[in-house]
């Protein structure tokens, strides 16, 4: 549903790719001042950086594409995240390099932001100003976003980049239809548990869990039909 959010902004991003930015999103700031409190000053911040960590990662996409000679259409941001969108199919030895490169740049900006910090630290001989510990504040937010996308990001659920490359995985090791089964059937046990865990989370640290992997989807899969 929202591949067709309604685009109200777009802008060139880098290696030229078209970025369009989806309506949907007015309901997730919404949702972090409500979730911060209404303190809007830092639900604008959380809100950037939280943007930035989901461009980037899609970005990593768009570089996975390109870096292979395939043309990227655009990437969208939405409420839900966002997505990198190809001109062209890739085969599945491309798609692996593509699928990889969003959670690899998580990964690598979690490991930035952790050692940009770990330098204000070391460089700290005084009592730290009030914009020091916002900049800190900042670093550590930034990274445990892009830490936490990496991993949830690989939980092997389609349509999400572990599911995805799950079934690329399998395919270098079985036949087409066994590795769509196998994907199939992992995600419909992950998906039949995401109900209890979601609640698990909500109850414990107040997160809630927006993106739902479809029960329906794997089951077909896990029959060998093409979700």
């Amino acid at each position: 549903m929202l591949r067709d959010d309604t685009v109200v902004f777009q802008f060139t991003g880098p290696m030229g790719v078209r970025v369009e930015i989806g309506q949907s999103i007015v309901f997730l700031l919404g949702f972090i001042v409500i979730f911060s409190g209404g303190d809007i000053v830092q639900s604008a911040i959380f809100a950037a950086l939280l943007f930035l960590a989901i461009f980037l990662h899609e970005l990593g996409h768009a570089w996975g594409c390109q870096v292979q000679r395939i043309p990227v259409r655009r990437i969208m941001l939405h409420g839900g995240g966002g997505f990198c969108e190809r001109v062209r199919s890739a085969n599945a030895y491309q798609q692996e390099l593509i699928v990889a490169m969003g959670p690899i740049v998580n990964l690598a900006l979690w490991a930035l932001a952790s050692l940009a910090q770990w330098a204000m630290l070391s460089s700290m001989t005084t009592v730290p100003s009030m914009m020091m510990i916002q900049i800190y504040m900042a670093l550590n937010t930034f990274a445990f976003l892009n830490l936490a996308f990496f991993i949830f990001n690989l939980i092997p659920v389609q349509p999400l980049d572990g599911g995805k490359l799950l079934h690329l995985i399998l395919l270098r090791v079985l036949e087409r239809d066994a590795a769509l089964r196998v994907a199939g059937r992992v995600g419909l046990v992950l998906s039949i548990l995401w109900i209890p865990a979601a609640i698990v989370v909500y109850m414990d640290y107040g997160w809630i869990l927006f993106f739902l992997p479809s029960i329906p989807a794997h089951y077909r899969m896990a029959r060998g039909q093409l979700a």
